[in-house]
């Protein structure tokens, strides 16, 4: 159920059965020479929507453009300022709760917008406590990044192995080869070299500095992700194994006190 297209009745007979919204986050940025631009946003959307569809959950516009700054040497890139997406999901948040939703659940597809996407519903959250709220608010906000969903973890340890790197990884590009079938085909390309068994402390939750700088370690955008290894079959899977663990986990937040 697509907020987007919707009525403004149709959205109020929701609220009455359900306080609660999906609200896609990712970011438009280099995927690698092979993967597609907007890979971050393709795969929250595509697991937000199926569910959406599914359990007749509605799902908010998806927000495309995230904290990607050191992606900007790579033509296609597009950015905000931590600052600009902390007051956009501040406002999108707001806006939900105005119209009477009370369980706002961002499914994110991209690391760089964790801390602030966090920061945001504290900074909400603080406008409720210095303006005095009573407790009768009951607005509450979840962030999940799909690749966290257990199953799918799992699932693209076992497929992947060391292969899923950091970035431009070979689940996500599979995600979006089931996503948007006509956009990339299977290919080949030879890995990215690895740095070492420090892999994990340096590149672990998008830990980068500048656009140059990436752009110098990370010449042709993977950071140690062979995406060649994607297929679509397997984007399938993915993409069934988060929609389920996704239904679970969003059931927890509905009940949450």
């Amino acid at each position: 159920m697509r907020m987007e297209l919707q009525t403004w009745p149709k959205v109020e007979a929701y609220l009455a059965r359900s306080k609660g919204i999906l609200v896609p986050i990712g970011a438009t940025e280099q995927h690698g020479p092979d993967g597609l631009i907007g890979t971050d946003h393709l795969c929250p959307q595509a697991i937000a929507r199926r569910l959406g569809e599914r359990d007749g959950i509605l799902v908010a516009p998806t927000i495309q453009v995230g904290m990607s700054q050191f992606h900007l040497d790579f033509p296609g890139s597009l950015a905000l300022r931590p600052s600009t997406l902390m007051a956009l999901v501040v406002d999108y948040v707001a806006s939900f709760a105005r119209t009477g939703f009370e369980r706002i659940y961002f499914v994110n597809g991209h690391g760089g917008n964790v801390a602030p996407v966090r920061a945001a519903f504290q900074e909400y959250y603080a406008g409720l406590s210095l303006a005095g709220s009573d407790g009768d608010v009951r607005v509450r906000c979840k962030l999940k990044s799909w690749w966290e969903l257990p199953q799918v973890d799992a699932r693209r340890r076992a497929l992947y192995a060391s292969a899923e790197g950091f970035h431009a990884t070979p689940s996500e590009i599979a995600i979006t080869m089931a996503a948007e079938p006509g956009a990339i085909a299977e290919f080949t390309r030879e890995p990215p070299p690895s740095r070492g068994t420090n892999d994990p402390l340096e590149h672990a939750g998008d830990n980068y500095f500048e656009a140059a700088d990436f752009r110098r370690r990370f010449p042709d955008g993977r950071v140690i992700s062979d995406s060649a290894r994607a297929t679509r079959a397997a984007g399938e899977e993915l993409v069934a194994l988060a929609v389920d663990d996704l239904a679970a986990d969003y059931g927890r937040f509905l009940a949450f006190a």
